[in-house]
Order: structure tokens, then C-alpha cells, then sequence
């Protein structure tokens, strides 16, 4: 459903807000430790989010990631995809025609549709700050 990178940059998001409940922030080696994702790729992933004005980024020796609890909350998984895949998740044929709309439907056409409204529900509603509360009281994993 998403890109490697999407899947990436959520993992990665969702690790940096919960070390951000503590005050801390990350450095690429351990985000890309923690969440199973190869350094350089996660590095490029975490610039684009940086870019977006997801996280927030200082360099230097005492520099790394961030996302504040504050910021957390307002960040949705939406501006996370957004930023990553654009809009992708919601265009495409569910049978991969190159024409398939309301007018000329596929057979999932239908199905598709409300699947991906789902999807886009789901997404403009959950914030960063939840997905990580899971995440720091253990009920949550983002590797195994």
C-alpha cells in the first residue's frame, strides 16, 4: 500500500516522537538501528521529512531528530505520506488498468473506493503522539 520509504518514514516518525516524550533527541545511526532501515535510505527519508516541516533537525555533536509530544500531536500519518509518496496511495486501478473510473469501473472499482476512503479516514485522524504512546509503553513494536 505504501513505499518502502513511506513505511520507513513513519517507523522512523514514530520512534522520534517517542523519544521526544523524554526530551531526547536521535541520531540517524540509532533511528535507522531501531527501526530495521538502511542508513542511507533513512537519512534520505528523514531529510525529506525535515524538509516538510515534520521533524525537526539540529546539527552538530549534541544535534540529531526531534518531534516534541507538542508538534507530535498535530502531525498526522496524512502529512507523513503526503510528504513521502504524494498522493499516490489514493490514484491507481485496485486490477492496475490504465483507465478506471466512475464512468469505465473495473470490477473492485467500487470496493477499491471505499477501501481507500477508509484509508484516507484513518490516516487524516491518527496523530504521531498516539502511534508512539503504544510504541514507548510496549504494546507496539517497529521491528521484530
Amino acid at each position: 500500500m505504501f513505499s518502502k520509504a513511506c513505511q520507513y518514514a513513519i517507523r522512523a516518525t514514530t520512534l522520534i516522537a517517542m523519544e521526544g516524550r523524554d526530551g531526547k533527541r536521535m541520531g540517524l545511526q540509532e533511528i535507522a538501528d531501531r527501526t530495521g532501515s538502511p542508513k542511507a535510505f533513512t537519512a534520505k527519508v528523514l531529510q525529506q521529512l525535515v524538509h516538510a516541516g515534520i521533524l525537526d533537525s539540529v546539527k552538530g555533536p549534541h544535534g540529531g531528530f526531534d518531534l516534541p509530544p507538542a508538534k507530535a500531536m498535530r502531525v498526522k500519518l496524512i502529512h507523513i505520506v503526503r510528504a513521502i509518496d504524494c498522493d499516490s496511495v489514493y490514484r491507481g486501478c485496485g486490477m492496475g488498468l490504465a483507465t478506471c473510473n466512475d464512468l469505465k469501473p473495473c470490477p473492485l472499482h467500487d470496493q477499491f473506493q471505499r477501501i481507500r476512503n477508509e484509508l484516507r479516514s484513518m490516516l487524516e485522524t491518527t496523530d504521531i503522539h498516539e502511534l508512539s504512546f503504544g510504541l514507548k509503553e510496549g504494546l507496539t513494536f517497529l521491528k521484530r
